[in-house]
């Protein structure tokens, strides 16, 4: 039997006609699955939605936490539960060189309740109002409107068990998607204490089993390691069978149902738009009483089944992470799928400044630089083009700009430490000492 010969790659040449080497041009690198960029087109929007975060929370007496984007993971596996789809499926999770094994927030809750304790928030006036705006990571599987880095505004009040709390907090979740032009509905359930939704759980289970053989793969691992999950489930059919499945409400304790038609009571008193929805469970184990999710009015399908935000109460998540018993509610707000809903409504961002100005020359150019400088520390808005040289094309930009003056130095205006100041409607010009350009603009923009 004949041996064969290893075959070894050779690394291929690129040649020109002549015979020399000729270099590769590199192949662009493009964003990692899952991300986005968000580009200087569409800031204005997402602007507006960090200001609008900002305001609503602070008008309710809520203060702003950063907490680190990376966290220990066991922070995560005890707070949002080891067997829920983001600790299995999504978390971002790895070892340092440290041997530290850390994970990329996927949420906000846990990460708050876990800076409150440690920070001694409990000795301070009950409830601890926070609220946070920024980036979550999850390994999702990528989709319309869902990315593996993702941007989230969420509140939390800690250290408060009444009724009005949760009916406060879907107020303030309702108002944001309000206010940045969305329609949108509550939908809103109980499910109860740990020991009521265990007794649930029980009757769940017995009830899938008898459809066992209905459910996919996904769904029959729900049903061993998290059945309540099954209730979530999107997978084909499970829309029929969960009609018939019992329901929650019909499982929980009186203080539950007490506590639970409270909150309505103040949604109706508020005249928010709800609607009960019995298979509410929202996906994370440290939920308790009152579970909510907004969901746009949309004719879109795929748009409408995909919730905007969530909450609800967790009184038992702080004990989960070595905390006292600490009542809790709180609620998060995906921001790229308001975005997604709102991006075709943005306003065409102005680009118009009140003065613009053009120099001639390197002296000219240094001066002007300085001159930005003392425009921009007086509150005025400027425009330039400091890589342009001839006058014309940098008046016709300051002409594009809408720009009321311009300012023009050139190597004479340096010696003599003088500016040309220009009305750009009516043409007239006149010299003006550069120590007093901000007054005198100042003077003039306040005539116009």
């Amino acid at each position: 039997m004949p041996i064969k010969k290893p075959v070894t790659k050779s690394k291929e040449k690129v040649t020109s006609s002549t015979g020399n080497a000729v270099k590769k041009t590199p192949q662009p690198i493009n964003l990692v699955r899952g991300m986005k960029d968000i580009l200087p087109v569409d800031q204005p929007v997402w602007e507006r939605m960090r200001d609008l975060a900002r305001s609503i929370s602070e008008s309710y007496g809520f203060g702003r936490i950063d907490t680190p984007m990376l966290e220990d993971t066991s922070l995560f596996i005890r707070g949002v539960g080891k067997m829920t789809d983001i600790v299995e499926k999504e978390l971002y999770s790895f070892e340092t060189s440290g041997k530290e094994n850390v994970a990329l927030r996927p949420e906000g809750t846990a990460p708050v309740i876990r800076a409150y304790i440690q920070h001694g928030m409990f000795n301070l006036p009950q409830p601890v109002k926070m609220y946070y705006v920024g980036p979550m990571f999850r390994h999702d599987r990528p989709q319309h409107g869902r990315y593996r880095q993702f941007q989230s505004f969420g509140c939390e009040v800690i250290g408060d068990a009444n009724a009005i709390v949760d009916a406060q907090l879907i107020l303030m979740a309702h108002l944001f998607i309000k206010e940045m032009g969305i329609d949108a509905v509550v939908h809103v359930n109980s499910i109860g204490t740990p020991e009521s939704r265990a007794n649930y759980k029980n009757a769940l289970v017995s009830y899938f089993r008898t459809k066992k053989s209905k459910l996919s793969e996904e769904d029959k691992k729900r049903l061993l390691k998290n059945p309540m999950r099954l209730l979530d489930s999107k997978e084909p059919g499970m829309a029929e069978l969960k009609t018939e499945a019992p329901q929650i409400v019909d499982w929980l304790d009186e203080e539950s149902k007490t506590h639970f038609m409270r909150v309505l009571e103040y949604l109706d008193e508020l005249g928010i738009p709800y609607q009960m929805n019995p298979h509410l469970v929202r996906g994370l184990d440290y939920y308790t009483k009152t579970v909510f999710e907004i969901f746009p009015n949309s004719t879109d399908q795929e748009a409408a089944q995909a919730a905007i935000g969530g909450g609800g109460r967790f009184d038992g998540l702080s004990e989960l992470l070595g905390g006292r018993a600490t009542p809790s509610a709180g609620f998060g707000i995906g921001l790229d799928r308001c975005f997604n809903l709102i991006k075709d409504q943005q306003p065409e961002v102005s680009q118009n400044v009140d003065v613009f100005i053009a120099q001639l020359g390197d002296q000219g150019r240094k001066r002007a630089l300085a001159v930005f400088e003392d425009l921009r520390k007086g509150g005025i808005k400027a425009g330039e083009a400091f890589s342009k040289d001839a006058i014309k094309a940098q008046m016709e930009i300051a002409n594009r700009r809408h720009a009321k003056f311009a300012i023009i130095i050139g190597q004479k205006e340096v010696l003599d430490g003088t500016a040309v100041l220009r009305d750009m409607d009516s043409g007239t010009q006149e010299i003006v000492d550069v120590r007093k350009i901000v007054h005198e603009l100042k003077k003039k923009l306040h005539k116009a």
